[in-house]
């Protein structure tokens, strides 16, 4: 209930007696100038109506927990079982490099030792996020760098050779972190699911498909941003007729904070985001209930200032839960909020190549307070994260242990919001959602997130944000330890032994095994097929009402490749600038 009056002049009374005593007593006796700490007290919270501000975990306004009990705790560890013997399908471990061969490989040894749970959750390199075949000269020197090269469909089902049997495509879940060529993807695994005779309807999966945010952070667009929305809405539909199970988009935050945006431009701009690719889907006769069911987030990263970043997140579930509800017009509850398996609140751009086992700290305490908000405590990025490609086996575990020793040791995890309640972090939550809604109310006044994006409007923000704290760093008014403070000559840097957990050699090797793969391929495929796959493309893609992913299934399967796909299209739809 909000204070009543006597109460708060009472409160008023009293905090302005404390200013005068005993912080301007603190204050004067250390030599400060002004306090470097807050305090913060009921008169600072504005409404203090907690079913309405906060209310319980799993419910609307959703501040205190997006599930009333966090899903982490029902698959943490190795398990993945939940009660009554129902099992939980979904993708792990991020990886990705060198030729199909590299990665088939990789998953086959993962599986054997044990350390592979559910499907591939696949990063491609950037030749193929951008829409060219690895013999392409703009793709030299990054074939399979950071991420496993697809040209074909032989290479797609050359890596789910190591997915058969008890993990064929309708045991397991795919993750596929890819945007432009999203329908490629999704093509290539329709067509291997169809050559295994596996119904459709039984295909579980995750693309990102968040194109808007790489116009914005990433710079993997490949066409402009009104063909760009027309293959997002070709996804939706596609998905909606024949594939149901599977998600269409993982809007993601996290880019655009690693790109340089603050905490608030990050939640911000992927919710505009979000909005823009739920109002496509909407347009193309979907409910909003729809897409939202079939919608992911890929968090809003993280930074140094957790109790900042713990209330910025607690923000976020409040603001969609609002958008949403209100907004939106979402009637489902399930829909209010963004569904997200979480992470840490530390991001990985915070990561230093000085001193990186200071790294492990970092992601640690950010770790322990996503727990005390309900969020997994991913111990992410693994500490080697700034030395180069591919985590050490090393850095893995002790990442793994962080997070175990948080939730088993320590069981931060044993209430889902520790701060609910606190004056300060109540106080800053209610900050961070008005800033939130003040940058979409700015978007839609532009004409929404297409617009803000089109005119270079929302990269802009974000740069300008990345070199004020760039500034920060430079002069010292931000600090980051062993990199611009405590760098004496008698500090010294603490590492443990790392081992690739690939054979390195390979991904040296892997851009001449790939072109000969791919010129393999292009030899014993029929040229006639592939040429009028093509053209049906080229003319499905000039009429504005046609879906494209039917025509990109029979191109996969005819061979064709990632780059003759795009090209393509360029010539139809032409190229972001």
């Amino acid at each position: 209930m909000p204070l009543d009056q006597q109460t708060a002049d009472r409160i008023r009374a009293a905090r302005t007696a404390w200013e005068e005593g005993a912080l301007k007593k603190n204050l004067q006796r250390m030599g400060l100038a002004a306090s470097p700490v807050e305090f913060a007290s009921p008169l600072d919270i504005a409404e203090d109506d907690f079913l309405e501000r906060v209310g319980f975990p799993g419910e609307y306004p959703f501040t205190a927990g997006r599930f009333a009990v966090p899903l982490h705790h029902v698959i943490w560890g190795r398990g993945k079982t939940l009660g009554g013997g129902k099992s939980i399908r979904h993708a792990f471990g991020y990886a990705g490099y060198g030729t199909a061969e590299d990665m088939r490989d990789f998953y086959i040894e993962r599986g054997r030792t044990m350390a592979r749970g559910g499907g591939p959750n696949i990063a491609f390199d950037l030749p193929t996020q951008t829409g060219y075949d690895s013999d392409h000269e703009l793709a030299e020197g990054e074939v399979g760098r950071v991420g496993v090269a697809i040209d074909t469909l032989k290479d797609f089902e050359t890596i789910y050779e190591a997915f058969t049997g008890e993990t064929d495509l309708d045991r397991i879940a795919s993750n596929w972190t890819i945007n432009a060529t999203t329908n490629l993807i999704l093509a290539m695994y329709v067509a291997l699911a169809q050559k295994r005779g596996i119904p459709l309807d039984k295909l579980r999966g995750t693309p990102q498909n968040d194109i808007l945010k790489e116009f914005v952070a990433r710079g993997t667009q490949i066409f402009p941003v009104g063909p760009s929305l027309r293959m997002t809405r070709d996804t939706f539909t596609y998905c909606r007729e024949h594939l149901p199970n599977m998600n269409t988009i993982s809007i993601c935050g996290y880019h655009i904070r690693e790109a340089g945006a603050t905490r608030v431009q990050a939640v911000a701009f992927a919710m505009a985001n979000a909005m823009a690719y739920f109002r496509v889907a909407v347009n193309a006769g979907m409910s909003v209930d729809e897409v939202a069911a079939k919608a992911t987030f890929l968090n809003f990263g993280g930074g140094m200032e957790f109790l900042k970043e713990a209330a910025c997140r607690r923000a976020a579930r409040r603001a969609w839960a609002k958008i949403m509800r209100h907004r939106l017009g979402a009637v489902k509850p399930s829909n209010w909020i963004y569904r997200e398996l979480g992470g840490g609140l530390a991001g990985f751009w915070t990561c230093t190549r000085q001193r990186p086992l200071n790294n492990l700290v970092r992601v640690a305490i950010g770790a322990a307070f996503a727990a005390m908000i309900g969020e997994p405590p991913a111990c992410e990025p693994p500490y080697d994260e700034a030395l180069g490609l591919g985590h050490s086996i090393e850095a893995r575990q002790l990442a793994a242990d962080a997070a175990r020793i948080i939730m088993e040791e320590c069981r931060l995890g044993d209430t889902p919001d520790v701060l609910a309640g606190s004056y300060y972090v109540e106080a800053l939550t209610d900050r961070y959602e008005d800033e939130i809604f003040g940058l979409i109310d700015e978007i839609d006044r532009q004409g929404g997130a297409e617009k803000a994006v089109e005119s270079g409007w929302m990269k802009n923000e974000v740069l300008r944000s990345a070199e004020d704290f760039q500034r920060q760093l430079e002069t010292g008014e931000a600090t980051v330890v062993g990199v611009n403070k405590y760098t004496e000559a008698d500090e010294i840097g603490v590492m443990t032994p790392r081992t690739s957990p690939y054979p390195v050699a390979r991904r040296e090797q892997a851009e001449e095994k790939q072109i000969a793969g791919l010129r393999r391929v292009k030899r014993e495929r029929d040229p006639r097929a592939v040429q009028s796959c093509l053209e049906k493309i080229e003319n499905a893609a000039r009429d504005e009402r046609a879906n494209l992913i039917p025509h990109f299934i029979e191109a996969v399967k005819a061979y064709a490749t990632v780059g003759e796909i795009c090209d393509t299209l360029r010539g139809v739809f032409g190229e972001a600038r």
